[in-house]
């Protein structure tokens, strides 16, 4: 996962660009299949397509997660993020009350 990171931006862009085309594949693929199973009332087939179409939903969600990741935030942002989950996690004791 930290490999990504190092990598430059042109080529983390050219990756993004080449999933992208492997989504739209997937898709096109399930559409083919559904269509096949349509056309022959083929239950199996539609499943098919139903699964490649999964796929693909599942492979779009990982390429967002990964290229707009918060290990891209700068410094300044992330410490004011940890700070703010650091209250969310552990609130003071004036917060609180006494024990």
């Amino acid at each position: 996962m930290t490999a990504l990171f190092l990598l430059p931006p042109s080529l983390l862009t050219a990756l993004a660009l080449v999933l992208v085309a492997v989504i739209v594949a997937l898709v096109a693929w399930a559409l083919q299949l559904m269509q096949a199973a349509n056309d022959r009332q083929d239950f199996s087939l539609m499943l098919a397509g139903c699964m490649v179409c999964s796929a693909a939903v599942g492979l779009a969600t990982v390429m967002v997660i990964t290229v707009t990741t918060p290990a891209r935030i700068d410094a300044s942002s992330l410490a004011l993020l940890q700070g703010a989950m650091s209250e969310l996690v552990e609130p003071s004791l004036s917060e609180t009350g006494s024990l």
